[in-house]
């Protein structure tokens, strides 16, 4: 946690409402300047403050090295849970002794109300829960593991994230690799209290996870057909850079026009669901404002592959020749 500001507080709350009550809460303050540490000590929760920033990774495994229970629950700052998070993670854990781990989503009604934190929510809420119950990855807003399997497995990788990025999603590929199974459990819902801009939006959406995520996928060799990645999405990129070559080469090849709009229906037809998901939600007017932006974070999601993918092939060194052990990062 980092300058968790009243998020942070609402975040405490709820996690001291949980019934039933968490055996213990361990805040990592990662460097922040906003007397957040003092707001978790005021209300008797147990303190690790870092004075220079190390990334949520590394705050992450400070917390689990103290944590005396079996059950590790990673909660970020910014979410709230409800009060019965915690019974249905034990019934969860009790009812499959060879799970590893668990994780969640975020519910339909974010805290922020303007329309980018609305829709980046709802968009993210809707992929959770049309996705598999058998995940193929980690979630760190809310993602519960067996204590023995995250120390068995180094923990995330602090070394390789030093800031907010896919140490998550990184960690679940690890943990697939090496045999694991992580239940993705719908019902259990966290809200979202983060206010997104059109910048913060970008940032994370490009630099923060589909670069680097392109990377671990080039990297592992390893393409889970998943969340952001099945084949309606991958479909979805390539209508959706067809309709942007096509706009922008229309006034030389006017043939493109007709070519150009059956890929722009086939964007309709491919993400109709999400769409009228929107629509039920928050209207028409919502549904018609998020439809370009959807468009615009698929054609920025195909430019992050595709420089990616340029990078790894530039890149002559061994994949992992100097890379240090994420077992660093925990012992």
């Amino acid at each position: 946690m980092r300058d968790g500001g009243t998020a942070f507080g609402a975040c405490l709350a709820s996690l001291r409402a949980c019934d039933p009550a968490p055996a213990e809460i361990i805040v990592v303050d990662d460097g922040s300047q906003d007397g957040s540490d003092q707001l978790a000590r005021a209300l008797g929760v147990q303190v690790i403050r870092v004075d220079s920033a190390q990334g949520p990774a590394a705050a992450r495994n400070r917390g689990a090295r103290l944590a005396r229970g079996d059950l590790l629950f990673f909660v970020d700052a910014d979410v709230t849970v409800p009060p019965q998070a915690l019974r249905t993670l034990r019934q969860v854990f009790a009812a499959e002794p060879t799970l590893a781990a668990v994780i969640g989503s975020y519910d339909d009604a974010p805290a922020a109300t303007n329309f980018l934190s609305q829709y980046k929510n709802l968009l993210h809420h809707y992929v959770h829960q049309q996705s598999h119950s058998e995940a193929g990855t980690f979630w760190g807003a809310c993602g519960a593991i067996r204590r023995s399997v995250f120390a068995a497995m180094g923990g995330f990788d602090g070394v390789r994230y030093p800031r907010p990025s896919i140490e998550d999603i990184e960690l679940g590929y690890r943990l697939k690799k090496a045999g694991h199974r992580i239940r993705l459990v719908k019902e259990l819902q966290v809200k979202h209290h983060k206010r997104w801009t059109t910048r913060t939006l970008l940032k994370s959406d490009f630099f923060d996870r589909a670069l680097p995520w392109t990377e671990l996928i080039l990297r592992d060799k390893v393409f889970v057909a998943d969340l952001n990645l099945t084949w309606r999405s991958r479909l979805s990129v390539g209508c959706a850079w067809f309709v942007v070559l096509a706009t922008i080469g229309l006034p030389l090849v006017p043939s493109l026009l007709w070519p150009g709009l059956a890929a722009a229906g086939g964007l309709i037809v491919l993400n109709r669901q999400l769409y009228q998901f929107f629509w039920r939600k928050r209207g028409a007017w919502f549904a018609l404002r998020a439809v370009p932006w959807h468009w615009a974070y698929l054609v920025y999601s195909g430019l992050a592959f595709a420089i990616g993918c340029g990078r790894h092939l530039a890149d002559r060194h061994p994949a992992g020749g100097s890379r240090r052990s994420p077992l660093a990062s925990w012992s």
